[in-house]
């Protein structure tokens, strides 16, 4: 095998990969993994010569990005928030339209007060670990069915030095044992079990995003636990899909939440719906 230059080895991975949409983005992040540096290394160093070790590992990647799977497994992290996260098959990726619900959240936690959250379905920790960190003072419940799921989340506060979530498994609030909360977030699974779209989703847990009842089941049982456990002026904010508002909000609005409404992400969606007990 002949040795690669950090170009070369970029502009073969270009190549490999040139019928996907972020190929050129791809090949540098996957790049910048295997040689343990940043992508501006990668520019500043265009010479540098891989080992053939580093080569064959990044060849191994590519092949495996070829075949669709998603950059942030090959590499066991993404980027979400202020935060870096491990990420594993076991849990979905953070995707940056969920950062919406995070700012609509912080939006209504106080800075300075034991406001009371629990994030139902935290996979990652994405939501959870990024509300605690610009919140510390908040006292923040993470919970999923996956044990998985939660090794990983645990593992995601370690390293991002955040103390002030608790994590437990659990089908989202059954067996709520810890008092009323002031808020409740979540990124259910919401997409139909018929949705054409789960094609391209095939590497990501199924558990974490299909739901009966045109992806609205999951909604439907944690808005009827919102209003067992969520203190007066409580709020509950859900994440869901681009055609889904009109179907969340009726929910909501059915079971006594008022100030209802649906907020689109940076694409002009439809993506979180929140209401108030």
């Amino acid at each position: 095998m002949d040795t690669k230059s950090v170009a070369q080895a970029l502009a073969w991975a270009r190549q490999q990969l040139e019928s996907m949409d972020e190929a050129a983005i791809d090949a540098d992040i996957i790049l910048s993994h295997v040689m343990g540096q940043s992508r501006t290394w990668l520019k500043t160093w265009p010479e540098h010569i891989l080992s053939k070790q580093q080569f064959s590992h990044y060849q191994e990647s590519i092949e495996r990005r070829k075949q669709g799977e998603p950059t942030a497994y090959i590499i066991g992290e993404k980027d979400f928030w202020s935060l870096t996260l491990k990420v594993t098959q076991d849990t979905l990726i953070p995707r940056p339209e969920t950062e919406l619900l995070v700012e609509l959240a912080l939006q209504r936690i106080p800075e300075t007060s034991d406001y009371k959250v629990a994030d139902l379905g935290t996979g990652s920790g994405a939501i959870a670990l990024a509300l605690a960190k610009e919140r510390p003072q908040a006292i923040i419940w993470a919970l999923d069915m996956s044990e998985g799921a939660l090794t990983v989340a645990q593992a995601n506060a370690e390293h991002n030095k955040i103390d002030n979530v608790s994590f437990g498994r659990g089908n989202w609030l059954d067996g709520w044992q810890h008092g009323q909360l002031d808020m409740i977030v979540s990124n259910p699974p919401y997409v139909a079990p018929n949705d054409p779209h789960l094609a391209d989703l095939v590497y990501e847990p199924v558990t974490a995003l299909v739901a009966e009842d045109n992806g609205l089941s999951d909604i439907y049982t944690i808005t009827q636990q919102a209003i067992q456990y969520l203190k007066p002026n409580g709020f509950l904010l859900f994440e869901h899909g681009y055609d889904q508002g009109s179907a969340v909000r009726e929910v909501l609005h059915k079971a006594g939440f008022t100030k209802v409404e649906t907020v689109k992400d940076y694409a002009g969606q439809d993506r979180v719906t929140l209401g108030k007990r």
